[in-house]
Parts: structure tokens; C-alpha cells; sequence
């Protein structure tokens, strides 16, 4: 059954970042919201509300807690875990989460304030320039048109080709969240942010973990030093495996058979679930973007400019937008949410435009310890500088070197600060050790705001004995 084509002002494709779109400055166009929801429940509101972010950060809070007794004896302190409760701690989450998530689709569908928007839950695909058609739950199908189309449809986890992982039932980040009950071992392939902290939140709770990993370091979009830092203290708190191809997965009656090899030789790992953590990709693929003429990255990502235009033949297609994980490469919230502000502004303010990318991007990752970093690493530094003729300075500063370090036994964290070596601009900072994702935001403000770490250095107070010092003497190390 087909349901005649209707037309828009305004198409919006997907209920994450790009759920913040509408409000009353568009009171006077007709919206229609198409999601078709995350998730093996195509839950309403988006990966970051549902399966990613906030969840994951409210597991990691749990698991810190849970973690901080393993680590008390050092203070004179005895304590120990008791009991780990998952399925309170999993309801916690979600029961909150869940409400949230229904509250959002009842507004969106419902409420007074979106009287001009019409909300179709069913998947999108373009059928030609600013057209699409919608398959609805119950089958039938919706055509739209639009003068403007906002696409947001975020991104999905993403499967490495290895024989027999189809089939063995794993995990992905969609889905570990809420298992019924706690594994008494886990496998997780892959090496990257949501590897990392899924280690951290699992192993906390009592699982036996494995962590394997490609590549001979985890985390290899951090700093070097602060990926193989990270690598060492994993590899001290839970099994780690590096440099492992993995070739098969299997399962049976015991759980999960991986079998790769490792310098040469055959290697097997049995665990009883696997967590799939190879990456993400964009859904563009899903929406038959060809149709509409729009050009793809390599990866599948929607091409944009720095006004979040689509371009199509490597030009400006009038009136369509992408936003967040569909065309982004930093599959990142504050990312989308500031692409989401930009495509906002641009829609309702044509003659004066703002472009997305003009700012530096910083990145966190909550696992134990945490990472958190913001510009160039040492080496991408290092070669801006030689192509340009300058050169760069450097610091580092210990956990172990400031006052409140000592309060924290810290012996593995560090702040690293690259600068230019004549005007002390900062060029990148990279910090791993606790609240790294907070004390990184010293530097970002910086960076943004046009401040050099010499402004910054001496022309305010920094809190004695706070863990602020970090920054400060690392600071001050490329300052003197």
C-alpha cells in the first residue's frame, strides 16, 4: 500500500542532535520528523540518550565505585567488594533513561508546542532531490517532499569482516548495556574508545575480560605516549592481547571461540560473550543517498562543507544539511550538537551564515585511568612545525609531581602540552590520569578563545593543592 506524496517545508531525518532543530522560530513551517530510533528497540531519541554517551557514563560511574576498593589498601584503608547487583544497576540506568526517551516521542508527537510538526517513525530514503519515501512500522509507505531536508540519522556499530561473526551472536554496544544477567567472561575485540571503556566498566564488576587489539597499542588515535601508557596499565589490570588478527569467531555450547593468529602463530581466546568494538558507521548507506545525487566519503560518510551543506557532483545541493555521526569523522556529541546549532542558524539566517569549524575539537574517553586530549599530538605537531619553518616546546607533568598527585598515590598519570615554541600558542594537549576529561577543558577554553599558555601561565591564581597544578606547572615548563 502507498500513501500519496505530502510536502514540507522542512524534512528532518532522525531524533538525536538533530531533535533539538525545532522550536518556535519555525512556528510558521510545516516539519515532519522521520526516525526510525537506535537500537535492536529503535528507541526514540538518539545513540548518544540511548546506547551510548549517557548510559555508558552512568556505568562507569558504578564501575569506579565499584573499583575503588581494589585500590584502598595503598591508602590504609580495608575494604572490598561484596556483591555487584547488576540488574539494579542496569534498571538504575535505564528506568531513568527509558522514561526520558518515551517522554521525548510523546512531546514530539503530542504536545501543543509542535502543532506544525508531524512526526513519521519508519526509515527514510531519498528517491531524488529533496524526496524521499518513509517505510512505515506497520508496512505501508509515506512519500515526502521538502524545500529543506536536515539529515541527522546518526550511525550504527560497525561489524569487521571475520568468518563466522554473523553468526556467533555478539555484542555491540547497542546491546551489552542490558544483558539480563553479568557474564562471567567477556571477550572484546577491538581497541578503541568504547573497547576501553567497556574493559573498564565490565572488569570493574567481576568479569574476566579480554581485550584484544589489532594493533600493538590500544587507544592509537590518542598521543603515543598517552596510548602506550594506557596500554601498560590494561594490560597490568586485565588480559590483553595486542597484535592479534583475529580470523574466526564461533560459538557453542561453552560461549564464544575466537581463534587469530599472533606473531606467527595460532592463538584461541574463550570467553563466554563478545563485545563487538571495532568502530561505528554512518547510516548514509541506508537512506539510498545515491538517489538524491549526494556525494559519499570513502567510508560512506556524507560529504559537507563548513556550513554542513551536502554537496552532490562536489557542489552546494540547495536546501539539503547533514549533521553528526552521518558525516562527521568525529563521532562525537559536543560534535553534533554544535553542527546541529550551525545548520539551525544557517536555515533560519541564509544571508549570514556561520561555518561549524572553527574551533578546536576536543576528545574524552571515561576509562581507568581517563583520557581526554584537544589539537595536534607530538608528532602531528612536530611536522606543522618543520612544513612552516618554526618550532615547538613541549612539557610533561607527573601526577606524581604536584601536591594532590601525592594524595592520590598516582604514579601513572600525566599532562603533555605542545605549544609553539616563540608565541607559546597551544597546539595540542593531551592528559591520562583522573578527571582528564575535566582538567582538559582549561586548555580547550584557551585554544578557543586565542589564549596562549603564556597568557594563561601567571595571570590568574591556580588552587594549591588542587589538581589544576597539573596544568599549571606543565604550563610553566614552556613558558619560562
Amino acid at each position: 500500500m502507498t500513501i500519496d506524496a505530502q510536502h514540507f517545508d522542512i524534512a528532518l531525518i532522525g531524533s538525536g542532535s538533530a531533535n533539538s532543530f525545532p522550536g518556535p522560530e519555525f512556528a510558521g513551517r510545516s516539519i515532519v520528523q522521520i526516525d526510525r530510533g537506535v537500537g535492536p528497540a529503535h528507541v526514540f531519541g538518539g545513540t548518544c540518550l540511548n546506547l551510548g554517551c549517557i548510559p555508558t557514563k552512568m556505568l562507569v560511574h558504578t564501575a569506579d565505585l565499584a573499583h575503588a576498593p581494589a585500590e584502598s589498601a595503598r591508602f590504609g584503608v580495608t575494604s572490598a567488594l561484596r556483591h555487584v547487583d547488576w540488574p539494579a544497576i542496569r534498571d538504575r540506568i535505564f528506568g531513568r533513561l527509558d522514561a526520558i526517551s518515551t517522554g521525548g516521542e510523546q512531546y514530539r508527537a503530542d504536545h501543543v508546542d509542535n502543532q506544525n510538526l508531524t512526526l513519521l517513525r519508519g526509515t527514510a530514503r531519498f528517491t531524488g532531490p529533496r524526496a524521499l519515501a518513509v517505510t512505515l512500522a506497520d508496512g505501508t509507505e509515506q512519500h515526502i517532499t521538502a524545500n529543506t531536508i536536515v539529515i541527522g540519522a546518526g550511525s550504527r556499530p560497525a561489524f569487521p569482516p571475520i568468518d563466522g561473526i554473523d553468526q556467533a551472536r555478539a555484542h555491540t554496544s547497542d546491546t551489552i548495556m542490558r544483558i539480563p544477567e553479568l557474564p562471567s567472561s567477556l571477550a572484546i575485540l577491538g581497541s578503541g574508545v568504547v573497547a576501553v571503556e567497556m574493559a573498564h566498566i565490565f572488569a570493574s564488576l567481576g568479569v574476566e575480560v579480554t581485550l584484544i587489539a589489532r594493533s600493538e597499542r590500544v587507544l592509537r588515535q590518542a598521543d603515543a605516549d598517552v596510548s602506550e601508557r594506557l596500554t601498560r596499565v590494561l594490560d597490568e589490570r586485565l588480559h590483553l592481547i595486542t597484535g592479534m588478527t583475529t580470523t574466526s569467531v564461533r560459538r557453542d555450547s561453552e560461549g564464544v571461540l575466537l581463534r587469530g593468529t599472533r606473531d606467527g602463530a595460532e592463538v584461541e581466546v574463550r570467553a563466554q560473550e563478545l563485545l563487538v568494538a571495532t568502530g561505528r558507521i554512518s547510516n548514509a548507506d541506508l537512506l539510498d543517498v545515491d538517489a538524491a545525487g549526494i556525494d559519499t566519503h570513502p567510508d560512506g560518510r556524507i560529504v559537507v562543507d563548513p556550513y554542513q551543506r551536502v554537496l552532490g557532483g562536489g557542489e552546494v545541493l540547495e536546501g539539503i544539511w547533514a549533521l553528526g555521526d552521518v558525516s562527521s569523522a568525529h563521532q562525537l556529541k559536543h560534535v553534533a550538537n554544535h553542527e546541529q546549532k550551525t545548520v539551525r542558524h544557517n536555515v533560519l539566517h541564509p544571508g549570514s551564515m556561520l561555518r561549524s569549524d572553527t574551533m578546536p575539537i576536543p576528545s574524552g574517553v571515561f576509562t581507568d585511568p581517563q583520557v581526554a586530549w584537544v589539537g595536534m599530538d607530538e608528532r602531528a605537531a612536530t611536522a606543522h612545525a618543520e612544513a612552516s619553518g618554526r618550532q615547538i616546546r613541549v612539557a610533561r607533568q607527573d601526577y606524581a609531581g604536584i601536591a594532590y598527585g601525592w594524595a592520590l598515590e598516582d604514579t601513572d598519570g600525566f599532562a603533555k602540552i605542545i605549544v609553539d615554541a616563540e608565541t607559546t600558542e597551544i597546539l595540542g594537549a593531551h592528559i591520562i590520569g583522573v578527571e582528564a576529561t575535566t582538567l582538559i577543558q582549561l586548555l580547550i577554553q584557551a585554544m578557543s578563545t586565542g589564549q596562549t599558555a603564556r597568557d594563561i601561565a601567571t595571570t590568574q591564581y591556580w588552587i594549591h593543592p588542587a589538581m589544576p597544578e597539573l596544568i599549571e606547572n606543565a604550563l610553566l615548563q614552556v613558558t619560562d
